[in-house]
């Protein structure tokens, strides 16, 4: 996969940088009723030895015993933006509780559309980023519904936002591919690709892709990687309907691939 967690500090064409971070954050396995406010106050004290992230006897951590060392990295590194993978709607609104009103999110539950099952949520500070629209999208055949690509192990979206930062149009998307079909993968990165170069031509700036791939840049099931950067062709089993939609001219970004920043950008 595109690793579980990734931070990003990405130049855009000024003086600032725009900070991206990507991190599944494991679905709450072991749900309880501790509201983020008990969390909080209920920090150990920094000289103790933390253990948040222990998994003892065999049990994972609970998502309440993570949350707020999740959020506390991401303000600590100051991000701008990040998605998350694996995120069930409680996490989802913790996250926002604990991040508060300077920031929104959007995103939806992979199962309905709405709540059920596991988001792929993007999250930005409003005084850095302007939403101008957003969408979802099922890697799948049928695009614009809730769905589950044949063979897969569960539904995948993507989540689409475009913002205005400092004046240029971003755009992001955030998904999770599936960890059984690899056919699935190869749809979802050709899908990814299509409606990147889409976005690229028609807002004139940066498209940027988060997300957990469950496909290394290389080896057994690496073909997801390798379509969207632009190693191997995408598959022509897109929707035919999503994909005219999509479409644009030959000669509009002809060579248009996606590029791995992650050992590029500064930290």
């Amino acid at each position: 996969m595109l690793h579980s967690f990734s931070l990003l500090a990405l130049a855009l064409p000024c003086a600032n940088c725009l900070r991206l971070a990507t991190w599944n954050l494991r679905y709450d396995s072991q749900p309880d009723s501790i509201p983020v406010a008990d969390s909080l106050s209920n920090l150990p004290s920094p000289l103790d030895e933390p253990d948040y992230l222990a998994i003892s006897d065999g049990t994972e951590q609970p998502w309440s015993s993570r949350r707020v060392r999740v959020a506390e990295w991401l303000k600590r590194n100051e991000v701008d933006a990040f998605g998350v993978q694996e995120a069930l709607v409680r996490q989802v609104r913790d996250l926002q509780d604990l991040f508060g009103n300077d920031w929104a999110h959007v995103g939806v539950g992979r199962d309905d559309g709405k709540e059920s099952g596991e988001y792929s949520a993007l999250f930005w500070n409003t005084d850095a980023l302007n939403l101008v629209s957003n969408d979802t999208f099922w890697l799948s055949n049928t695009p614009l519904e809730p769905s589950k690509y044949p063979g897969a192990g569960n539904p995948r979206l993507v989540t689409y936002a475009q913002f205005q930062a400092q004046g240029k149009s971003v755009t992001l998307m955030n998904t999770h591919f599936d960890d059984i079909s690899n056919d699935q993968r190869m749809l979802g990165a050709s899908m990814l690709l299509t409606r990147a170069r889409y976005e690229a031509v028609n807002s004139g700036g940066a498209v940027f892709v988060l997300g957990d791939f469950n496909s290394p840049p290389k080896g057994n099931s690496s073909e997801g990687y390798s379509i969207i950067t632009g190693a191997q062709p995408p598959v022509d089993s897109i929707n035919s309907t999503w994909a005219e939609t999509y479409g644009v001219d030959d000669n509009q970004e002809p060579n248009f691939v996606m590029k791995d920043l992650r050992g590029e950008a500064p930290v």
